[in-house]
């Protein structure tokens, strides 16, 4: 049976002190409903604190990395894709996950959310940036949907699965 990946896009650098918050909470309840995490695979930002709390809750990471090698990746990324692809790795994050979680915002993180609406996967966006929530959400409103807690963005995540069930 085909294991549920949940994919957490966000900024690196300019991720805030919330982002990275919610993003480890994010990690953790990913973890403890048995699917699988996916992320950037870099060892910063978002990416990282997703990673590091799917691993505090003994949840499997899975990384897509930019590059041709594991410099820059996460310690807590446990099965690595090398694509040295640069950004373009961004489709890949969008159509290996089943579900897209935004968490903070940045450009990377708007190209992901944008390929993930051309690519009809259903996406949670968990940021404080309301321009960029209604933005997204007018582009799409049947798949885009916004919550303020990790835990909403979870029982988002529950309610869509069990519909496409």
């Amino acid at each position: 049976m085909k294991k549920i990946i949940i994919g957490v896009m966000g900024p690196g650098n300019s991720a805030t002190s919330l982002d990275l918050k919610n993003a480890y909470q994010l990690g953790q309840l990913i973890a403890q409903n048995g699917w699988t995490l996916l992320t950037g695979g870099r060892n910063l930002g978002v990416m990282e604190a997703a990673s590091q709390g799917a691993k505090s809750a003994q949840g499997l990471t899975l990384g897509i990395l930019p590059g041709s090698n594991s410099s820059g990746m996460s310690e807590a990324v446990d099965i690595a894709i090398f694509t040295n692809l640069g950004n373009a790795r961004n489709m890949i994050n969008i159509l290996s996950s089943d579900i897209v979680i935004g968490c903070g915002m940045g450009a990377g993180t708007a190209s992901e959310i944008a390929l993930a609406i051309k690519e009809h996967k259903t996406v949670i966006l968990l940021n404080q940036n309301p321009d960029s929530q209604v933005f997204f959400q007018s582009l799409s409103p049947d798949q885009v949907y916004r919550v303020e807690t990790p835990t909403e963005a979870i029982e988002t995540v529950i309610d869509c699965l069990s519909s496409q069930s």
